[in-house]
């Protein structure tokens, strides 16, 4: 393991009411291939998911990727929650402190791998779901293309709702008075107080932030910073950096699954030991109430009604007059997978489509494992999920949320998207492909391109 910082910043996280991490957590990790044919080795940084919340490079296995023995790998760790992403929206704490962690790391990659066997001037960035947002968050910095050859962000982007979100100056001071910092409205003698506070304080008090079970998700995530904020991640929305054609042009490619949002509308389907019911009933009775926490939009909007119009549309689009229950789940998941995952992948590919000029992939996976994030949530094994958030990037990277042992169709696809990033890696004009198939250029496109990757082969739809 490699330590790319002498000091000791905490990287602790909040899990079923435990606490677990490591203080001295600034580090990457890098696997070596037991290669002996080749002196040097093309590199894939791998940054991870957990919502910016949890999670932890050491989670995702990496002995599957590795036995293609083609690749160098670094794991990039970086600060999480509240510890990571704190914002009183001025330059006094202005945020993403874990996106500027990520970036410091890709920058030491880029100048030391290759001591290590790597080819500095051969760096794929790949992520999966808050992974995936960061890689594209990476990206927005223009200089990333002296960083990176190319990027991959699987079931995560910066437009995704739970990526960006307002509301943070309000979270921070709410923070800072559930330990113990009192009703201030001064960001420097808030963040002096939190300083003073102990990093299990700190991210303890992720539980007052939620609504029930582990919702929402994101408490704390990335926020656009004030002009004048130091060394400012980003200043302006995603969308506004995307339009202004002003970030890093690298061949990228972006995807989602059929049923991403089995994260996490599956938790609904948990029986509740009081009775005896599934959670997702009581969105009869709450659904005004949880909806704007469950998908991510009571900070965009601007009065009550707002957010009551747009709960009211949505569950008539998705469900009509039907109740919530164990029946309309799957309409529900479906709706958790466009508003959370679907709709936003596809924006960016337009956006792309008009304002890229390096070469913009899109891809969507669907072939469902034998058990995944869907029945880990919800704690059951007798519904089918379908293809749930994971189940593509799983196969790269082994990872408790679903069985390790793979079925023999998904032992080739495997194998294929190992190929796949390998290539793409290595092409000198971007091309990506994944077993026979080409994917579709999605810049200066009439349309959105997407490939379609089963168990039976892919396709572009």
């Amino acid at each position: 393991m490699v330590r790319c910082l002498d000091n000791k910043i905490p990287c602790i996280w909040i899990l079923e009411r435990k606490l677990a991490g490591d203080e001295d957590c600034l580090t990457v990790s890098i696997y070596k291939p037991k290669n002996s044919s080749r002196k040097s080795f093309p590199v894939a940084a791998f940054i991870h998911g957990g919502a910016f919340m949890f999670g932890g490079s050491s989670e995702d296995g990496h002995d599957r990727f590795m036995s293609d023995g083609n690749l160098i790998l670094v794991k990039i760790s970086y600060r999480l929650g509240p510890l990571g992403f704190a914002s009183t929206g001025d330059a006094n704490l202005s945020g993403n402190f874990g996106l500027k962690d990520q970036r410091l790391a890709l920058l030491w990659i880029k100048q030391n791998i290759a001591s290590f066997g790597g080819e500095p001037d051969n760096i794929l960035v790949i992520g999966h779901s808050a992974g995936g947002a960061s890689v594209h968050l990476q990206m927005l910095h223009e200089d990333f293309r002296n960083v990176a050859k190319a990027a991959i962000s699987f079931s995560g982007n910066a437009l995704d709702p739970w990526v960006v979100q307002q509301g943070g100056r309000g979270r921070a001071f709410e923070l800072g008075r559930i330990v113990g910092c009192g009703q201030t409205s001064d960001s420097l003698k808030l963040k002096k107080c939190l300083k003073s506070k102990s990093a299990s304080e700190i991210v303890s008090a992720v539980r007052s932030f939620l609504v029930f079970s582990y919702v929402p998700f994101t408490p704390f995530g990335p926020v656009v910073e004030p002009a004048d904020a130091p060394e400012a991640f980003i200043t302006q929305h995603p969308i506004d950096i995307i339009q202004s054609g002003k970030f890093a042009q690298i061949p990228w490619a972006l995807s989602y699954t059929t049923e991403d949002g089995g994260y996490n509308a599956a938790l609904l389907l948990e029986k509740q030991s009081s009775t005896g019911q599934e959670l997702i009933e009581e969105l009869n009775d709450r659904w005004f109430d949880w909806a704007p926490y469950l998908l991510f939009y009571r900070d965009s909007m601007t009065t009550i009604k707002d957010m009551d119009d747009c709960s009211r549309k949505l569950r008539q689009e998705y469900l009509g007059d039907r109740r919530f229950n164990v029946e309309s789940y799957l309409d529900l998941q479906r709706l958790f997978t466009d508003v959370l995952f679907k709709n936003e992948t596809e924006k960016v590919l337009d956006l792309y489509r008009k304002h890229g000029k390096s070469p913009v992939y899109g891809f969507v996976y669907d072939n469902p494992a034998n058990a995944g994030i869907g029945q880990a949530l919800a704690k059951r094994t007798d519904i089918h999920f379908g293809t749930v958030h994971g189940d593509d990037y799983f196969l790269i990277f082994e990872n408790s949320a679903r069985e390790f042992q793979l079925r023999s169709d998904e032992k080739i696809i495997s194998r294929n998207f190992l190929k796949m990033l390998n290539d793409f890696i290595l092409s000198e004009n971007g091309t990506l492909a994944f077993d026979t198939c080409v994917f579709q250029d999605n810049v200066d496109s009439s349309k959105i391109q997407l490939l379609s990757i089963t168990r039976n082969g892919c396709g572009n739809l």
